[in-house]
């Protein structure tokens, strides 16, 4: 059975629909925008802390509206600079969100990359064989609600009430759709987030700082491509050939990289945006040789980016990392055809 909440969450909430219910109920338009200010931009999470509205009018948002559907159960910090977060849903099911501080040294200062990992799923249904999301299979999508609430209490806990200010928008360098769940299988909540991250009356995130991660559903590519949300888009590629692809990504099966390869030219082509491929490199699975040359032509055709990801041990599957110097052959390779490529160490 579909999970439905009790009251819709005032974080799920466009401007134009929220003022619409407001006016229905015979109250200021204006109001709209006053609540809004309250949730996104001093990042309230209770009614008595909206001072400036009348209590006839926040009884109303009481009895009609939830501010946040979820809550943190378990903060844990890895010893390097990730910090791993247990959330809890209204229907008790759970997710997680990840905050990953990369220190950066500049000229006299010293501070941090902030980056928030969101999930946007319970679960996973497509099945990535060296993936752990997908291992307790596919339970339900997200609401934008729920998705958003990750942003917001990531903000408040990097940046406090005492230090923040109202006028910035949250002070992360780079929110990634790479938890939980495909991103595109969500497709209508998932819009309805990155308009409420970009609105300058929600979180007034800038498109250029919004990564989205997807296994590869092409149909969802396109149609993505078509919206004016000019985020980076990012391919769980982690096959350079139909065959190794098969092997660990079931969604190839259905868009095999011929159907793939042009979904994302056309969505390079509109937004003009550099696309980065991800490819974990699993031993003896997709770190040939040949699967590095396989590669290079991929990324030379899209003009991309590829960021190289050593596999990360689960617990239950039977995949390993290849040994350091197999990673460097590999890499090398895609260097030394002027391949634009990184290789990503582990962070928690």
């Amino acid at each position: 059975m579909r999970f439905v909440p009790e009251k819709k969450s005032l974080l799920g909430e466009n401007l134009e629909s929220f003022e619409s219910e407001i006016l229905a109920s015979d109250f200021p338009k204006y109001r709209a925008k006053q609540v809004f200010d309250w949730i996104f931009k001093k990042r309230i999470s209770d009614w008595d802390s909206m001072r400036n509205l009348p209590k006839v009018f926040v009884e109303w948002l009481r009895t009609n509206y939830v501010i946040d559907p979820t809550k943190i159960l378990l903060d844990k910090q890895s010893n390097d600079v990730t910090q791993k977060f247990l959330i809890q849903l209204e229907d008790k099911q759970l997710i997680e969100t990840v905050l990953i501080r990369a220190p950066q040294e500049g000229v006299g200062v010293k501070k941090s990359r902030k980056t928030v990992c969101v999930s946007i799923q319970v679960g996973c249904a497509y099945g990535c064989k060296f993936c752990a999301s997908g291992l307790a299979g596919f339970k339900r999508n997200l609401f934008a609600s729920e998705v958003v609430a990750q942003l917001l209490h990531m903000s408040r806990i990097d940046s406090p009430k005492e230090t923040h200010d109202p006028n910035e928008s949250v002070s992360f360098d780079n929110i990634v759709f790479m938890g939980m769940g495909e991103p595109l299988a969500n497709y209508n909540e998932l819009v309805s987030v990155l308009k409420i991250m970009n609105a300058s009356w929600g979180l007034n995130i800038g498109a250029r700082r919004i990564t989205l991660s997807t296994s590869g559903l092409a149909p969802e590519i396109e149609k993505l491509a078509t919206e004016a949300l000019s985020i980076r888009l990012a391919i769980s590629l982690h096959g350079a050939t139909n065959e190794v692809r098969n092997q660990i990504m079931p969604i190839n099966k259905r868009y095999p990289l011929e159907v793939l390869i042009p979904a994302i030219e056309k969505f390079r082509e509109i937004h003009g945006r550099m696309v980065t491929l991800e490819f974990i490199l699993i031993d003896e699975v997709n770190d040939s040789l040949e699967q590095a040359r396989a590669l290079v032509k991929i990324a030379k055709r899209l003009h991309a980016h590829v960021n190289c990801i050593p596999y990360n041990k689960v617990e239950g599957l039977e995949w390993k990392r290849p040994s350091i110097s197999r990673q460097n052959k590999f890499v090398q390779i895609l260097e030394e055809a002027n391949v634009s490529v990184t290789i990503r160490r582990e962070k928690g």
